[in-house]
C-alpha cells in the first residue's frame, strides 16, 4: 500500500510539472510587490534636479540579420520584407537604441507610488514590440497579441517570478506585474524562438529606455551622488559617477564601444 500511495504522489507530482511546462501560468509564490519605501516622502520639486544625456556607440555596429519565419507562415505573410535581428539598433548620429538607463542611489529615504497605467507589449509579426521595456514594481505589465497565431510569453527572471502563458489570436490582454527590480529579464516565445525582448524594473521611476536620437532625461531628481547606468544586451553595461545640487541639471554622455569583427 505504501509502494501505491508513493506512486501516486510521484505521478501527480509529474503531471503538475508538465501541466506548467506547457504554456500555462506557473504557479510559483512571490513577495508582494515593493517601492522603495512606501512610507517615505515625496522629493521635493522645488529642489530636485535632472540628468540628461545620450547614449553613443563607437565603431561599426554589428548588422542585423534575416528572422527565418518560413516555419510560421502567418508569420512570414506580415513582413514586406524580412523581419530582421534587433539585437543592435543604431540611432542618429552614432547613438544607440533599446538602451535602459537609470540612476543607482540611496533613494531610501522616498516614496515612489507606482504607476497604474498599464505598459504594453505587443506581439506583432511574430516579434515583440517594443523590444526593451522598462517599469517599476507592482505597474501592471499588459500584454497584446496582435497576430493571428498562437503565442507563449516567457519571462525569464532571476529575482522575480517566472511565468508562462499561451495567447491565441484574438485574446484578451494578459495582465501581469513583477515584485522586485531586475536588469533586465529576457522574454522569450515557447512557440517561436526566434522572438526575444527584455523588460526592465525598477523601485524608483529614474529610468528611461533610448530612442532613435539616443537620448534620456530623468527629471524629478532629489540633490545627490548617483551612478547613471547604462544597460544594453549585448554590450553589456557602462557606468558614470554624477552629483546632482539643488535644482540642477547635468549633462551625461555613455559610449559603447562596437565588438571588432563583427558584422
Amino acid at each position: 500500500m505504501r509502494s501505491k500511495s508513493l506512486w501516486l504522489f510521484a505521478t501527480a507530482a509529474a503531471l503538475a510539472v508538465a501541466m506548467m511546462s506547457c504554456g500555462g501560468k506557473e504557479q510559483t509564490s512571490e513577495a508582494p510587490a515593493a517601492t522603495a519605501n512606501p512610507s517615505g516622502k515625496a522629493v521635493d520639486t522645488a529642489t530636485a534636479g535632472t540628468v540628461t544625456g545620450m547614449i553613443k556607440l563607437d565603431g561599426t555596429p554589428q548588422k542585423p540579420r534575416n528572422i527565418n519565419m518560413a516555419a510560421e507562415p502567418n508569420c512570414a505573410k506580415a513582413h514586406s520584407t524580412p523581419a530582421q535581428t534587433e539585437d543592435v539598433v543604431p540611432g542618429d548620429a552614432g547613438t544607440l537604441q533599446n538602451v535602459v538607463v537609470y540612476l543607482k542611489g540611496d533613494f531610501s529615504q522616498y516614496s515612489f507610488p507606482p504607476a497604474t497605467t498599464p505598459v504594453t507589449i505587443d506581439q506583432k509579426g511574430c516579434q515583440y514590440h517594443p523590444h526593451v521595456l522598462a517599469l517599476m514594481t507592482a505597474e501592471p505589465l499588459q500584454v497584446v497579441n496582435s497576430d493571428q497565431t498562437t503565442h507563449n510569453i516567457h519571462p525569464v527572471p532571476k529575482d522575480n517570478r517566472e511565468w508562462n502563458e499561451s495567447q491565441p489570436p484574438g485574446a484578451t490582454p494578459i495582465n501581469q506585474s513583477f515584485a522586485r527590480p531586475e536588469v533586465a529579464i529576457p522574454v522569450k516565445c515557447n512557440v517561436h524562438p526566434w522572438m526575444k525582448a527584455y523588460i526592465a524594473v525598477f523601485n524608483n521611476p529614474y529610468y528611461e529606455v533610448t530612442g532613435k536620437d539616443g537620448s534620456f532625461s530623468l527629471k524629478n531628481v532629489p540633490p545627490g551622488t548617483y551612478t547613471v547606468t547604462a544597460w544594453h544586451e549585448l554590450y553589456g553595461s557602462s557606468e558614470q559617477s554624477v552629483t546632482v545640487g539643488p535644482s540642477e541639471s547635468k549633462s551625461v554622455t555613455i559610449t559603447f564601444k562596437a565588438a571588432a569583427g563583427t558584422d
